[in-house]
């Protein structure tokens, strides 16, 4: 039976001896990379036990304790880089012989079955996610001002791009995620750089006739900056049958004369 008090509590230290990462652990937890990628420092002498001999439920409690100590960086309210205020985790969990050969698989760089991906899908049905609170939305927008991110500027290698384009082919946007992405992105202006862009992308390149009547659909109702709202094919029937009434009495004004 395993020792019910092997947790323990940790912190990475950054040179200047402030943590920037609290965590709970058992066994050899504390040197390796979590889920988030936080990396334990070279260092050794800046990894360093805070509470040892803690059952998971002391650990725990040491942990959220600690968090809120030192407070989260991306909420403002403190130094640590940790997303969560602690009290998670997995600990005691017993994966089957299959589900292990399957992680084992995949963490040898093969890709998951469809089946695999089918159960994955199956089992997150129906979860609801975690909705922030307004006030911990605002507290993450203000930590991340003046934040420059780390890949801007940096256009996509041409072997990145054909990796994206393959994986997104055959794939059919939901009329819902359309709406989403339009409501996102309205009101926004394209940079300079961004047309300059597109410039490049579009240069001699022709409209096939399914994406000219593509266009045609999303245009229609729409008002043209120069001849206003287009005219519907019942508008035109009539406009037609008003000219030619109009000219047959024209014709017999003149005849009658």
């Amino acid at each position: 039976m395993k020792n019910p008090k092997r947790f323990y509590t940790y912190a990475y230290l950054r040179e200047n001896g402030t943590p920037y990462y609290i965590g709970k652990g058992c066994a050899r937890r504390i040197y390796v990379r979590n889920r988030r990628h936080i990396k334990p420092p070279e260092d050794k002498s800046r990894v360093i036990f805070l509470k040892k001999n803690l059952t998971e439920d002391e650990a725990f409690k040491h942990e959220i304790y600690m968090i809120n100590i030192f407070g989260r960086k991306d909420l403002g309210t403190g130094i640590l880089l940790n997303m969560s205020d602690g009290g998670q985790g997995s600990s005691g969990y017993k994966h089957t012989k299959k589900a292990i050969n399957k992680i084992s698989k995949t963490s040898k760089g093969r890709v998951l079955s469809e089946e695999t991906k089918k159960k994955i899908s199956d089992s997150h049905k129906g979860k609801k996610g975690h909705k922030l609170s307004e006030e911990h939305k605002l507290k993450i927008s203000s930590a991340l001002k003046g934040r420059v991110p780390h890949n801007k500027g940096i256009s996509p290698s041409l072997e990145v791009r054909k990796k994206i384009s393959e994986a997104i082919k055959g794939k059919i946007v939901s009329d819902e995620t359309r709406k989403k992405i339009s409501k996102i992105h309205k009101g926004k202006k394209l940079s300079e750089e961004q047309k300059e862009r597109l410039r490049e992308v579009n240069t001699g390149k022709k409209m096939s006739e399914e994406t000219k009547r593509k266009l045609s659909l999303i245009n229609t109702g729409k008002n043209h900056p120069q001849y206003g709202k287009p005219k519907s094919e019942e508008t035109i029937r009539k406009m037609i049958e008003t000219k030619k009434k109009k000219a047959k009495e024209k014709k017999i004004n003149n005849s009658s004369k």
